[in-house]
């Protein structure tokens, strides 16, 4: 059987990167497989579909890589409550020794492969320890901004703004 790499209109995909078939038991959209190819080339990606269409997807597919790389990766989301959703999720998906969370209110396992924070965190974070000569990203391969939209947000849309301008 031909690796995805050789399969025309499938993306190549690094040898430690388990196949996306074996990932994901479905056909995957081709705006999908599109954002897939992308990030395997190393390139930042913007996803934006309707609801239910399958973006989170591209997330998940990002921390799989960074595991297989053994690097890390900060997902960030607007809400406290969505953030707890995505610290339940991903432990069931990924093992609970690997995931970790920073909220307002907690802090666990920080130094997990996979954090869950809120946005306003990553970006607090950003400044505090690039301040202190720290890299924050230096074992990070990936950041999902979830819930980008809220960039239009009068009032917390310079939250997104800031964490794009200062990631790399």
């Amino acid at each position: 059987m031909p690796s995805s790499a050789s399969v025309p209109g499938t993306p190549a995909q690094s040898t430690d990167v388990p196949p996306l078939e074996q990932l994901f038991p479905f056909s995957l959209d081709d705006f999908q497989l599109e954002a897939i190819e992308a990030l395997n080339q190393g390139h930042s990606v913007v996803v934006s579909a309707p609801t239910g269409s399958g973006k989170t997807l591209i997330g998940e597919y990002a921390i799989h890589r960074a595991l297989a790389h053994g690097q890390k990766v900060f997902y960030t989301t607007p809400l406290k409550a969505l953030s707890n959703q995505k610290l339940r999720d991903f432990r069931e998906q990924f093992g609970a020794e690997r995931v970790g969370l920073m909220t307002g209110d907690l802090t666990v396992n920080r130094e997990a492969s996979i954090v869950v924070m809120t946005t306003e965190i990553f970006r607090n974070m950003l400044y505090a320890e690039a301040e202190q000569g720290d890299d924050p990203l230096a074992d990070v391969e990936a950041v999902v901004l979830d819930e980008c939209h809220y960039m239009n947000d009068s009032q917390r849309g310079t939250v997104w703004e800031e964490s794009i301008i200062h990631c790399p």
